[in-house]
């Protein structure tokens, strides 16, 4: 994280839903200064306040009324263990590094990337929005039970009028009244947090002073909503006191419909309203920027604040069931006022919760919100929420958050807003166990929290409950977040990310391909499963991008390395040039979309750079078994850069982001008749030390004249009609009959026919030529082909061709060696070549039909024309000294054959066993 450089440094979250303090840089005074809340200050208040919501004080008799003690503590229980594994989570990796601003969605997109990090992110700041609509939701219920024009009682004050539109008005007087706090400044918060903790600390106590101290009584409940109050008898709930009867009574479930919705009640339904009332984790963990000991501070103030929690709770639920009766319990959710020894402490308890929790919602809403626009990971969509005032206040996205908790009180009922408000905590809480698990499970070393009560076990196991309940929940809110988190992530992956936050999923990557790697055992490789695995030498990439593209098409699924020679010696440079140069590489490979790693190297000659990189490229069962070079020509080399859509740059050099243009990476091609860096006895001599190494050859030559539609990764299918020729032949040394079928002929086969399962190939029509000496009958040795190929399951159309005089040499052919090797003279090979390249010539042109427009293919052609041609490449000869009359007699061969590859195999590659 040294590097970081995200926006989200400016800001710390006061907990989950806490205020913000001034940004503290990255070092110096400013984090001395910062570094100074204690445990209890800065993890105890914070978490325990967040998950004492409105939910302690109104749902306890809403939970034990519906389901009984027994479900009741079961419910609680689950909720805890899942809250459990989840703090475990936390503290792991709160201690692991500093979490800066932005909380949760911080730890998951730091961990899991921008993608998911960015849309869990959103959904923790829906749920924090929609829990400041609960808060407030709750507050207007609490504040309507005793100033409403409805309540019954003699103890209401009659002054406020009822209904939707009524409740709808004070929840946005209450919002407009936390969104002016909010927008002046969290700061007001923060500093009356631990007075919100005494309040609320104070009223609970009187609460359960009351169970004890009160004695038996009845309470008058409110009519039914829809019902006219003065025809109806008024309704009673009776407390007990301690009572065997009432506690018997209330051990098992009894669930009926809320009088608040007319809804009815099942255990998922309670357990969401529950359940929401313990969210609030992570605040302690969202502070550890202002903790004094963060390492120590985050896991024993959470532990803390959650067992203080649980046993209130359980506390609260046993009180209870022992003293109210279920008739009381499920009619008078604030049932804590009828039976307190001084009911406005209740009432103080209460509001101060709401309004606490309201605003605290509010500010950690706002504070992801501010997180994401600094990230920039949604666009000019949250730019607003990007302004903040001279103090450092997102103001700006303060409103954006109060503008959607306005539509959320649209809801307009606390229990129908709940389990929405627990799927959207439970997202975030399986993405933070789902954090801590990738990291474990991709084995980092810096992985290393200074909390290490946890294990992978814990974290899967956190994953699956969370998941679990949310369906158990809600079904419908389940799948829908699930749905809308995985748009987030699609639309953030077509956005693209920032990609210095070091993602997990890399860690893991490496991790799995390095075990699968080791399991890839070279001993157990079998024809059945070769492909091609290629080196491509590039000079300069400007020249060599449609072999580039080419060399793509061919591998099959199998490695693809670009590699490239600087000319140098280490001991005479200050630091190594190569190093630098990979940026451009990796650019240049995104650019022309092909799937191939790089690989430099430095090296006196490009010869021995050549060798390095075939014995050194790849790892384990994954390395080149095919080099491929471009033809060494007199051919003017041609800057493809200038052409090619892909490559199309801004004037001023610079691309996108500000990184250097490609055409300031790579320098210009070089002059024709300038002088170059291989020689051409070196040229042969690489192609003679690869087949030394048992590696396959590849010469390619013209690739620039390619048709466009054949390099693109469309299918091709609309593409003019041609042919890929394929002669599996050394036709500098010919030969008749079946003899021509060696291991080079099947290599040739073979890779024209991985050519032509390529979608961009698939209207191509591969053609196999078979070349027959003056005396040999034709027909025989064509059956015997098309037999192979039924054997090989090569679809190809066979053509017999007459090789003319020039195989009636009148000389016996050795067994091994070609043809420039055997005593002729250079004239007669010479010769033998110019008539080999005119038969080759001769059948480009020709075809057994046109294509969909007919027999005459675009432009008057007649027919479909050969796209690329396949040759035999012959050995290099034994001897050095003849390296450059080969260079010439495959120059020969080649010329105006347009694009060309000329290929040595001295694998096999085919079998005809399933």
């Amino acid at each position: 994280m040294a590097s970081e450089s995200s926006p989200l440094l400016a800001y710390r979250l006061l907990g989950e839903e806490g205020a913000a303090f001034p940004p503290n840089g990255a070092g110096g005074s400013g984090v001395a200064s910062a570094r100074k809340l204690s445990t209890f200050l800065g993890v105890v208040v914070p978490t325990v306040l967040s998950m004492f919501s409105i939910v302690v004080f109104l749902r306890i008799g809403f939970v034990v009324g519906h389901a009984g003690l027994l479900q009741a503590l079961a419910m609680l229980l689950v909720a805890y263990i899942i809250l459990a594994l989840t703090v475990l989570s936390v503290c792991a990796i709160a201690t692991n590094g500093a979490v800066r601003g932005g909380g949760a969605y911080f730890m998951i997109s730091r961990t899991l990337g921008p993608e998911v990090g960015g849309s869990i992110g959103l959904m923790f700041y829906l749920a924090n929005v929609c829990g400041c609509a609960v808060s407030l939701l709750g507050l207007v219920e609490s504040v309507l039970d005793v100033f409403g024009a409805d309540v019954t009682g003699s103890s209401g004050i009659r002054v406020l009028p009822q209904g939707y539109g009524w409740n709808l008005l004070y929840g946005s007087l209450l919002l407009g009244l936390v969104g002016g706090v909010c927008t002046l400044g969290a700061g007001l918060y923060a500093r009356a947090s631990f007075l919100t903790f005494l309040l609320v600390s104070g009223s609970l106590a009187s609460v359960l002073v009351s169970f004890v101290a009160v004695g038996p009584r009845d309470i008058q409940l409110a009519p039914r909503p829809g019902t006219n109050g003065s025809s109806v008898p008024p309704r009673y709930g009776h407390f007990t006191g301690f009572n065997g009867s009432t506690l018997k009574d209330n051990l098992g479930a009894g669930y009926a419909e809320d009088y608040t919705t007319g809804a009815m009640m099942t255990f998922a339904s309670v357990f969401a309203v529950l359940f929401n009332g313990c969210t609030g984790i992570m605040a302690g963990a969202n502070m550890s920027g202002e903790l004094k000991d963060p390492s120590r501070a985050i896991p024993l103030g959470t532990i803390i604040a959650v067992a203080y929690t649980f046993f209130i709770y359980i506390l609260l639920f046993f009180l209870s069931s022992f003293t109210c009766d279920r008739t009381l319990l499920q009619e008078d959710y604030g049932f804590f006022r009828g039976i307190s020894l001084w009911p406005p402490l209740v009432l103080i308890g209460i509001y101060a919760t709401a309004l606490s929790a309201s605003m605290s919602s509010l500010i950690g809403a706002s504070r992801i919100l501010h997180a994401l626009a600094q990230d920039d990971l949604f666009g000019v969509i949250l730019a607003p929420a990007k302004v903040v005032s001279g103090g450092g206040n997102p103001w700006g996205a303060v409103l954006y958050s109060w503008g959607l908790v306005q539509l959320v009180l649209l809801a307009g009922k606390l229990n129908t807003l709940a389990a929405v408000v627990t799927v959207f905590y439970l997202v975030a809480y399986a993405a933070v166990d789902l954090s801590c698990l990738s990291l474990e499970w991709a084995s980092a070393p810096n992985f290393r929290p200074t909390f290490n009560l946890f294990s992978w076990h814990t974290c899967l196991l956190g994953v699956a409950s969370c998941l679990l309940m949310m369906f158990l929940i809600s079904p419908g809110a389940a799948g829908g977040s699930l749905l809308l988190m995985g748009l987030l992530s699609a639309l953030l992956t077509a956005r693209g990310g920032p990609s210095s936050w070091g993602y997990v999923s890399q860690a893991l990557l490496f991790h799995q391909v390095r075990k699968y790697l080791l399991r890839l055992d070279v001993r157990k490789e079998h024809v059945k499963f070769w492909r091609p695995q290629l080196l491509l030498l590039v000079g300069n990439p400007r020249g060599a991008l449609p072999l580039l593209r080419l060399a793509n098409q061919l591998k099959k699924g199998g490695l693809y390395v670009l590699g490239h020679v600087t000319l140098g010696d280490l001991d005479s440079l200050p630091s190594d040039p190569v190093q630098p140069q990979y940026g451009a590489w990796l650019s240049l490979v995104d650019l022309a979309q092909v799937k191939a790693f790089v690989d430099l190297t430095l090296s006196p000659s490009v010869r021995q750079g050549a060798q390095h990189l075939l014995r050194i490229s790849g790892l384990g069962g994954m390395k080149p078994n095919t080099l491929v070079l471009g033809f060494y020509d007199d051919a003017p080399p041609q800057d493809h850069f200038l052409t090619d859509p892909a490559f199309s740059e801004p004037a001023e050099g610079t691309r996108e982001g500000g990184s250097p243009a490609l055409s300031t990476l790579f320098p210009p091609p070089r002059a024709p008749g300038s002088p170059r860096a291989l020689s051409p006895q070196d040229y042969v001599a690489t192609v003679a030390d690869a087949l030394k190494m048992n590696k396959n050859v590849v010469l390619a030559r013209a690739c620039g004249a390619l048709p466009p539609e054949r390099l693109s990764r469309g299918s091709g299918s609309n593409a003019q009609l041609h042919h890929v020729d394929v002669w599996p032949l050394n036709l500098l040394r010919p030969r008749g009959g079946p003899g021509y079928v060696d291991v080079c002929g099947l290599f040739l086969l073979q890779m024209a026919t991985i050519l032509s399962m390529v979608p961009a190939w698939h209207s191509a029509r591969l053609r196999i030529f078979l070349c027959l000496g003056p005396r040999e009958a034709p027909g025989a040795a064509e059956g015997r082909l098309r037999a192979l190929l039924s054997q090989l399951r090569i679809r190809a159309e066979v053509q017999e061709v007459v090789w003319g005089d020039g195989a009636e040499t009148g000389e016996p052919e050795e067994e091994e060696g070609d043809f420039v090797n055997g005593g002729r003279g250079d004239e007669e090979a010479e010769a033998l070549a110019c008539s080999a390249n005119a038969l080759v010539r001769a059948q480009q042109g020709r075809g057994t039909g046109g294509g969909p427009g007919g027999p005459e293919g675009r432009d008057g052609e007649e027919g479909p024309t050969t796209a690329l041609t396949f040759l035999y490449l012959p050995r290099p000869p034994a001897d050095p000294a003849r390296y450059p009359r080969y260079l010439a007699l495959l120059e020969i061969l080649s010329r105006d054959l347009g694009p060309t590859l000329l290929v040595h195999g001295v694998t096999p590659v085919t079998c005809t066993d399933l």
